[in-house]
């Protein structure tokens, strides 16, 4: 069954984890706006920007959309 809706809890885990927003934003050079967008519910990331935050977490895609618990990566 296809989600209606991308579920980003997992990536705002992973942003309080590393420390904040705003040094998520400027590490992966991501505007700040964008992620309140996700946050919000506005818009969602693009491919290239689900890697780059998967890689920078260490965890796989899915994980951050919500579709696994299990954040290792494949």
């Amino acid at each position: 069954m296809v989600q209606d809706r991308i579920d980003l809890k997992n990536l705002f885990v992973e942003i309080r984890r590393k420390g904040s927003t705003s040094q998520v934003s400027r590490e992966l050079d991501v505007s700040m706006g964008n992620i309140s967008d996700w946050k919000n519910g506005r818009s969602v990331p693009n491919a290239v920007s689900l890697v780059k935050l998967a890689d920078y977490f260490g965890c796989s895609v899915d994980y951050l959309l919500g579709r696994t618990e299990n954040r290792d990566m494949i």
